[in-house]
C-alpha cells in the first residue's frame, strides 16, 4: 500500500512536470524561428525590452532600499500592530494584480495623495512614473518575505556579540547582519527583478498599456494578442519565459548554497 501511494505520487509529480514542460516547450518550437527573430528586430519589441529593463533596475533598488528595513524589523522587533502589518504586507500576494492596480489607481489619482504630487508636478497615472509605482507595489510583499526569513535564520548571538564589544545598533547591522544576509538579499534581488519584468496587472492599470509609451514586454504580449499578431506575442512571452527561467536558474543555486 506504501509503495503504491509512493508510486501515485511521484506519477502525479511527473505527469503535471510533463505537462507543463510541453506548454512552455510548444511556445519555443510551434512558432516559426524567422517571425521570432524579426519580431525581436522590430522597434516596438526593442523598445519594450528597453523600458521594462530600465524601470525593473529602478524599481528593483527602491524595493530592496525598503524590504529590508521591513524584513529586519519584521524578524527581529515586536511592536504593536506587528501582525497586522505583515498581514497587509501579504495582501497583494493573495488578490489579482489588476485589483492591486484598481487600487493603485485610485490612490494616486483620487484621493489627496494623487492630488498632491499632482499639484507638485508628479503625475504617476499613465506616465512611465505610474509603471516603476505599479512594480514597486507587485514586488515588495516577495522581497520582504525572502529577506524576513533570511534574518529570521541568523542567529541573533552574533549581533548580541557585537552590540557587547561596542558597536551600534546600525554598526552591528551594517557590519554583521548584512553580510550575514547577503545570500537572501542576492536572491531577494533576482526575484524581485523578475517580479518586476513580469509586472502586468497593475501596470496596466496604473500606467495604462499605451503602444511605444508605457509599454513594457507582459503589456505588448497583451496588445498583440488584441492585434492579433501572434509572432510579437510569442516573441513577448519567449523573452519574458527566458527572464524567469534564469531568474529561478540563479536563485536554486543561492539557496542551495552553490554561490
Amino acid at each position: 500500500m506504501l509503495v503504491n501511494f509512493k508510486s501515485f505520487c511521484i506519477f502525479v509529480a511527473f505527469l503535471f512536470t510533463f505537462l507543463l514542460f510541453i506548454a512552455i516547450a510548444s511556445l519555443f518550437f510551434v512558432p516559426n524561428p524567422k517571425d521570432i527573430l524579426s519580431s525581436l528586430q522590430t522597434e516596438e519589441m526593442l523598445y519594450s525590452l528597453k523600458l521594462s529593463i530600465v524601470t525593473s533596475a529602478i524599481s528593483t533598488i527602491i524595493v530592496l532600499a525598503l524590504a529590508i528595513p521591513i524584513g529586519y524589523s519584521l524578524a527581529r522587533f515586536s511592536f504593536p500592530g506587528k501582525s497586522i502589518v505583515k498581514s497587509i504586507l501579504d495582501l497583494p500576494i493573495a488578490f489579482p494584480e489588476l485589483v492591486l492596480g484598481l487600487c493603485l489607481l485610485m490612490l494616486f489619482g483620487q484621493t489627496f495623495v494623487g492630488k498632491s504630487l499632482e499639484a507638485v508636478g508628479i503625475k504617476i497615472v499613465f506616465t512611465k512614473l505610474g509603471i516603476i509605482v505599479a512594480q514597486i507595489f507587485t514586488a515588495l510583499p516577495y522581497a520582504t518575505r525572502i529577506l524576513c526569513s533570511t534574518f529570521e535564520s541568523i542567529i541573533p548571538r552574533f549581533e548580541l556579540v557585537s552590540r557587547s564589544l561596542g558597536y551600534s545598533e546600525f554598526e552591528t547591522f551594517k557590519n554583521v547582519t548584512i553580510p550575514l544576509a547577503r545570500g537572501g538579499i542576492f536572491a531577494s534581488t533576482i526575484i524581485t527583478f523578475a517580479r518586476c519584468m513580469g509586472a502586468f496587472g497593475a501596470v496596466l492599470i496604473l500606467a495604462g498599456g499605451s503602444y511605444m509609451n508605457t509599454e513594457t514586454l507582459p503589456i505588448t504580449l497583451y496588445l498583440n494578442i488584441s492585434y492579433g499578431n501572434m509572432g510579437m506575442a510569442i516573441t513577448s512571452g519567449i523573452v519574458l519565459i527566458v527572464i524567469s527561467f534564469l531568474a529561478i536558474l540563479v536563485f536554486e543555486k543561492v539557496e542551495g548554497g552553490r554561490l
